[in-house]
C-alpha cells in the first residue's frame, strides 16, 4: 500500500495487535472500504493510514461505515467529501464524540447550517475537546474579548489556535495599545508579522495625531 518501513514501525508501536491480525479478515476490508466506499485515490491510502493508524484496527461494519454515512449526511459529500486529510474523523463515535460536539456548538446559538459550514471549513472542530478546547476558548472570546458569535461563524479556525500560547498574548497586546483586529487578522499571521502590524498601526496613530 506504499507505506514506508519506518512508518510501519511507528504504526505497529501504536497498535501492536496488528502483528497478530489476519490480513484477509482484518486489514483488506479496511483498505477496500477506503478505496471503494470512501473512494480515496490509491496514493492517498498511505497518507490516511500514516495520519491515523487507528483506522487499521477499527471494524468496518461497526465503526467506519456508520460514521462515514453520518458524515456524508452531515455535509461531507461532493466537493466536501472525505479525503485523506479528514479520514481521521472516521474513527470517532457518532454518539460519544461527534454528536456531543455538534450539539455543543448548537447550544451556543449557532443554527445547524452555521455549524455544518463551520465544520466543513474547519473539520478539526470535530476532533477538539469540549472541556479543554471549546469551553475555555468560547468563555475567553465572549467575556474577555467581548466577541460576537458571527465572527466565530466566519472564522471557526479560532479553535485551532492555542489559547495560552497565541490567543491571550495577542489579545493582551492589542488591548494594551488600544487596537482592534478581526480574529483572522490577529491569529493567521506569524509572530513577526503580527509585531510588524502592531508597529505599523502605532506609527499610523502617531501620524494621525500630528495631522
Amino acid at each position: 500500500m506504499g507505506i514506508e518501513r519506518s512508518a510501519i514501525g511507528r504504526i505497529l508501536d501504536m497498535h501492536p495487535q496488528l502483528l497478530t491480525s489476519d490480513p484477509y479478515n482484518d486489514l483488506y476490508p479496511v483498505f477496500d472500504f477506503l478505496l471503494n466506499d470512501v473512494v480515496l485515490p490509491f496514493r492517498d491510502i498511505r497518507k490516511s493510514i500514516i495520519r491515523c493508524p487507528r483506522i487499521l484496527v477499527c471494524s468496518v461494519e461497526d465503526q467506519l461505515k456508520p460514521t462515514f454515512e453520518f458524515l456524508k449526511e452531515f455535509g461531507f459529500s461532493g466537493r466536501n467529501r472525505i479525503t485523506c486529510q479528514t479520514t481521521v474523523l472516521l474513527v470517532s463515535s457518532v454518539e460519544l464524540t461527534l454528536n456531543p460536539k455538534i450539539n455543543y456548538m448548537l447550544s451556543l446559538g449557532f443554527k445547524r447550517d452555521d455549524v455544518v459550514n463551520m465544520v466543513l471549513r474547519s473539520p478539526g472542530l470535530l476532533t477538539f475537546s469540549i472541556e479543554k478546547n471549546f469551553r475555555p476558548k468560547v468563555e475567553f472570546f465572549m467575556k474577555e474579548m467581548n466577541g460576537d458569535l458571527r465572527e466565530l461563524k466566519m472564522f471557526p479556525q479560532y479553535f485551532s489556535f492555542s489559547l495560552e500560547g497565541k490567543i491571550k498574548p495577542r489579545h493582551r497586546l492589542l488591548v494594551e495599545h488600544g487596537f482592534t483586529m478581526s480574529l483572522s487578522e490577529m491569529l493567521k499571521v506569524s509572530d513577526g508579522e503580527f509585531s510588524a502590524r502592531l508597529i505599523e498601526m502605532r506609527l499610523r496613530l502617531v501620524e494621525d495625531k500630528q495631522l
